[in-house]
């Protein structure tokens, strides 16, 4: 399978930004649909933020909604997660997937074939 490759994590204090990027969709399929999903240590992986194949559309988890924006640039094969106001609770392995076979945007682990080995994220307080 073709990897997705994620960016942009690190170590940044509460109340700080980072900006996540993950690249290679378009190698994989057409301009897909795009999740953004983490997991912490002991706990599931869990949806963060998806984006619809023109970026029209996006959905937001309620934990996140108001400091993540999820955008796309389809020229570039890459999509990004813009991380505000972060808090120690945001602390993660963020990873970015692709939905090639939906025509929605997905928002669990199930709507998506295509996963990158992730990034880290972590908020100190």
């Amino acid at each position: 399978q073709e990897q997705l490759v994620e960016s942009g994590g690190g170590l940044v204090q509460a109340g700080g930004s980072l900006r996540l990027t993950c690249t290679n969709p378009g190698r994989i399929f057409r301009n897909p649909a795009m999740g953004w999903f983490r997991q912490a240590p002991g706990k599931e992986r869990e949806f963060v933020a998806a984006i619809s194949w023109n970026g029209a559309s996006t959905r937001y988890a309620d934990s996140v909604k108001g400091r993540f924006t999820a955008s796309r640039d389809n020229a570039k094969d890459t999509v990004y997660l813009q991380m505000n106001s972060l808090k120690p609770e945001d602390t993660a392995v963020y990873y970015c997937a692709a939905a090639t076979f939906s025509y929605t945007v997905p928002i669990n682990t199930q709507g998506y074939d295509y996963w990158g080995r992730g990034t880290q994220v972590t908020v100190s307080s």
